[in-house]
């Protein structure tokens, strides 16, 4: 019998980093978390336990904070294609490698009492994503936002759908439509562009064709949400989108009474349906 290692892989997850760039007047905080994974000539680390070719996961993990350190870490795309150019750049034995890098949102902390150049509060659970896979041939880009939790009242239902004995969700025309979403697009070249003022633009076409799309289901809204980005944003030619149906279940306010009108709802913990869906410019 001949045993063959077929896939192989290592690297370092979870680098957790923060840098604090000092301006004359206020300060500038990011956090980014950061995986790697190197791809190349290991087999033989696996086979015969010979470490010769291997670049230790902490000398990686030290690399990015001392990389972060030069880097003006203006967005997670230009320093995850200055990781790994680095990495590929220094070490023969590997033929590609991938970063998954998320930047954790922090905010200045603004209001009508203050304006603090020093001081941050935490934006919520949206976050930015961006993954690159690099080697001595290509570069693949690809950028994202998770986490963003979307509502209307308005404008949303769901009816006609098929039935059968095990059916008991009732149709309606007019129910909230809630989710967050999950979106990560790919780009035709990465040549001079601006990655954080695209997606800036992304976002802004997703946000606004979920507010003014009269759905008929979550995959139907998904559909134009894509559709509206790739017939705006010129440079995206692929866009992913993944959205959850976080359900608000009208309450059955009869044992009370009382005539719900549609306006008092349980937010629903239990199961709830996974829609995804990926648009592709042809």
């Amino acid at each position: 019998m001949k045993i063959e290692l077929v896939q192989d892989s290592y690297g370092k997850s979870a680098v957790r980093l923060g840098k604090i760039t000092r301006h004359a007047d206020k300060h500038e905080f990011k956090e980014i978390h950061v995986n790697i994974q190197f791809e190349g000539d290991f087999g033989i680390v696996y086979t015969e336990g010979i470490n010769k070719n291997v670049l230790p996961t902490d000398t990686m993990k030290n690399t990015i904070f001392a990389l972060a350190k030069e880097h003006p870490l203006t967005t997670i795309e230009d320093f995850g294609l200055y990781l790994t150019e680095y990495f590929l750049s220094h070490n023969p034995q590997i033929t590609a490698v991938t970063v998954d890098l998320v930047q954790v949102s922090w905010e200045r902390m603004e209001n009508e009492l203050m304006s603090e150049p020093y001081t941050y509060i935490g934006g919520g659970n949206e976050q930015q994503t961006a993954k690159i896979r690099r080697t001595h041939e290509s570069i693949d880009v690809e950028s994202g936002i998770r986490g963003v939790r979307i509502l209307k009242t308005a404008h949303s239902g769901f009816a006609d759908y098929l039935f059968d004995k095990f059916t008991t969700l009732p149709p309606s025309t007019d129910r909230i439509m809630a989710t967050e979403l999950e979106s990560s697009w790919q780009y035709h070249n990465i040549e001079i562009i601006d990655f954080q003022k695209i997606r800036i633009k992304v976002r802004n076409h997703l946000l606004k064709s979920f507010a003014d799309h009269l759905s008929r289901s979550v995959q139907h809204t998904l559909y134009a949400m894509g559709e509206t980005v790739l017939e705006n944003v010129e440079e995206v030619i692929e866009i992913a989108l993944k959205m959850p149906n976080l359900h608000y279940l009208l309450v059955n306010m009869k044992p009370f009474e009382m005539d719900n009108k549609n306006e008092v709802f349980l937010a629903s913990g239990d199961a709830f349906g996974y829609i995804t869906g990926t648009l592709r410019r042809t």
